[in-house]
């Protein structure tokens, strides 16, 4: 199986040098793939309807032999229709196909066909319109229905499929050890791939999907779990002493209990002989900050070096001045690291660091580049975990030897999904605010209302207090939806004359960013209309007003963040959305959205609606693309293949045992495109 993957898809018979593009743009380049091309759905042929009985407006099957041969009628817009009729013994069907010469060639009178399509009625006659069809007599029960892209259909795809199951070696090596498969009672992989392509009927499509699904979960996890890299050598940056009540003097606030409970969990691990993994998990807003910042301090205190990596330059800096407050009182030593400094700087950084004259280093992914090095890397902290992926967090903590881990992440995601990810790392939750946070209200509006919205942001500006307003494209070009600045321009000449107005979006060069930000943060200006590039940023408490257009166009999970921007400080928030959006999963989106503020809550019916795969937006920041298994409705599978990994793992780590050769090289391929 593994060479099919070297062996390129145009030397597959049928397909040519055109047909192989369109191969590639389905994520087929090789044979291999090809196979691992599941279908999207099935056609259940094994019991068809006669005409007179077969469910009407219900997709279904139905056998009966063609009455004459097909005749050809031009219509208007250049448009032929091509009909004939079909006799069951007892009924006729009458069958309209458009622009499809080929009936004329496939349909034979007197022969039998299945026709597969929706049965329509009158006081006349019963029709089918386009129906699929295939000859009775050697129609398989089952038939695959293939995700399609233009030039290139679902029978053409499953017809080059039928020659890459040729090329399939006899006997087949199979990754999964028979053990294994005896104990899951699995089926092997050389009849899973056959049936979930061309099943013998419904029950082998059942016995291949367990299989497959079951496979792909299981290398999944022992993916995450070899690139989490967690072993359990001994730490040799054990804390000799907690520092915790020196640092909590230094906040000017009372740490919550969750806080309290999360950073007291984190220095357990620290003072123990092993090294810290550990994800904080928290709503935005629920200080997950002030948790990092005490265990640097803890950990710098004992004589060691922190670094703390941040998804953009905007948040990275905030985190620099915020830990810059706190802790350079103490005489910890902080330094900024990030793409857009000056190479004479970075250098000068860099050789500080080296030297150990840095304790705590603060930046974006440039951290893991080549050329910064520590002197006695002891902690590893990683904020906004999703954004990086789990191979760059082990690039970072490579920095150093087997320094203490400390993921952080403000996008609330289920605990199922968070064990699976996250499944290296132990968890910890900010189940609970600061005290005197006040709930932001959400509402969802039409667009019609818009002028009443903008009076609504005029009195708040007129108070003294700011807003966002978030566009969610930067430019037209090939969209209907507004830029930034034409938004922006017709706030002042129309809605919000007499209001100070700034723009953000994701061209602008960082600096120019952080120079925008501050001005709103001074208070310089009055609505800040942006993309989502705020959606991490500068804390502003006086923001206390937040409009999204297009609402319906984000994701649940990212909608809370961005209404995360807004309620910061003590007064009342408001966070509206307009959407002129009708479909009902849109809707129903927006309203869980209006109904809940619990981060954890909304994350789970994210899940729900969008799917692990798109969870996280862009997939390099979130899973390798499963082809087949579905966290939200394979859960029994799910944790089985979670048990399996961890099992195989602790006893065979580098999956070099003979009989877990084949589930190193399936990790290698499920990974290949999502570790760079």
């Amino acid at each position: 199986m593994a060479s099919l993957f070297k062996q390129d898809i145009q030397t597959l018979k049928g397909v040519g040098r055109r047909r192989a593009e369109l191969f590639r743009k389905l994520g087929a380049p090789s044979v291999g793939a090809l196979l691992r091309l599941y279908p999207r759905a099935y056609e259940d042929l094994s019991r068809p309807f006669p005409v007179r009985t077969a469910p009407l407006g219900t997709v279904c099957a139905v056998r009966a032999a063609v009455e004459k041969a097909p005749t050809e009628t031009r219509i208007r817009g250049g448009m032929t229709l091509y009909k004939t009729r079909a006799f069951d013994g007892e009924s006729t069907l009458e069958l309209t196909f458009f622009n499809n010469r080929y009936v004329m060639n496939l349909l034979h009178p007197g022969e039998e066909y299945l026709f597969y399509g929706k049965v329509t009625a009158n006081f006349l006659k019963r029709e089918m319109i386009s129906p699929e069809f295939y000859p009775a007599a050697s129609c398989p029960p089952v038939l695959p229905v293939y995700r399609q892209t233009s030039g290139l259909s679902s029978r053409l795809i499953g017809n080059a499929v039928r020659e890459a199951l040729r090329l399939l070696p006899d006997p087949m090596a199979d990754p999964l050890p028979p053990m294994l498969r005896k104990e899951q009672t699995l089926s092997s992989l050389d009849f899973a791939l056959k049936n979930i392509h061309f099943p013998d009927d419904m029950e082998s499509l059942k016995s291949a999907r367990e299989r497959l699904i079951f496979e792909e979960f299981l290398v999944l996890q022992l993916g995450l779990l070899r690139i989490g890299g967690r072993t359990r050598a001994r730490s040799r940056f054990q804390l000799q002493s907690d520092r915790t009540g020196e640092f909590y003097r230094l906040l000017p606030f009372q740490p919550t209990e969750a806080q309290k409970r999360a950073v007291r969990e984190s220095m357990a691990d620290m003072l123990g002989g092993f090294p810290m993994n550990r994800l904080i998990q928290g709503d935005v807003g629920s200080g997950k900050t002030a948790v990092s910042a005490a265990l640097c301090h803890s950990a710098i205190k004992n004589g060691m070096q922190a670094a703390l990596m941040a998804p953009t330059e905007i948040l990275a800096r905030q985190h620099a001045r915020t830990l810059s407050a706190l802790l350079s009182p103490t005489g910890i030593r902080i330094g900024l690291l990030t793409g857009s400094l000056p190479a004479a700087e970075k250098r000068k950084l860099r050789g500080a660091l080296a030297d150990g004259e840095i304790d705590l280093l603060v930046g974006t992914h440039a951290l893991i580049s080549d050329g910064v090095s520590f002197k006695r890397l002891g902690l590893v902290v990683t904020d906004e975990q999703h954004r990086f992926g789990v191979a760059q967090r082990a690039a970072l903590a490579a920095k150093g030897d087997r320094p203490h881990t400390l993921v952080m992440s403000a996008t609330p995601i289920p605990r199922t999904l968070a064990l699976i990810i996250y499944g290296d790392l132990d968890l910890s939750i900010l189940d609970e605010l600061p005290p005197g946070r006040k709930e932001t209200k959400t509402y969802a509006v039409t667009p019609d209302v818009r002028p009443r919205v903008f009076a609504f942001v005029r009195r708040y500006v007129r108070e003294s207090r700011q807003c966002y307003i978030i566009c969610p494209m930067i430019d037209e070009s090939g969209s209907d939806m507004e830029s930034v600045n034409s938004y922006a321009q017709r706030l002042k000449s129309k809605w919000l004359p007499d209001c100070r107005i700034g723009t953000l979006h994701g061209k602008m060069k960082p600096k120019e960013k952080e120079a925008v930000m501050n001005r709103f943060s001074a208070g310089e200006i009055d609505v800040l209309v942006s993309t989502t590039v705020v959606e991490v940023g500068v804390d502003v408490p006086n923001a206390t007003v937040m409009l999204i257009e297009n609402a319906e166009r984000y994701g649940l999970s990212q909608l809370h963040q961005l209404r995360g921007r807004i309620g910061r400080g003590t007064c009342a928030s408001t966070c509206i959305l307009i959407s002129a959006a009708r479909n009902e999963e849109a809707l129903a989106r927006l309203k869980i959205l209006c109904s809940t503020s619990d981060g954890f809550q909304i994350a789970d019916e994210d899940l729900k609606l969008r799917g692990p795969g798109d969870f996280f937006g862009d997939r390099q920041h979130g899973l390798p693309d499963l082809k087949i298994a579905d966290m939200t409705t394979n859960m029994e599978s799910l944790r089985k293949a979670q048990e399996t990994a961890q099992k195989i793992f602790r006893a065979d780590p580098e999956l070099s045992l003979p009989e877990h050769r084949g589930l190193r090289a399936e990790v290698r391929q499920l990974f290949q495109n999502w570790t760079d």
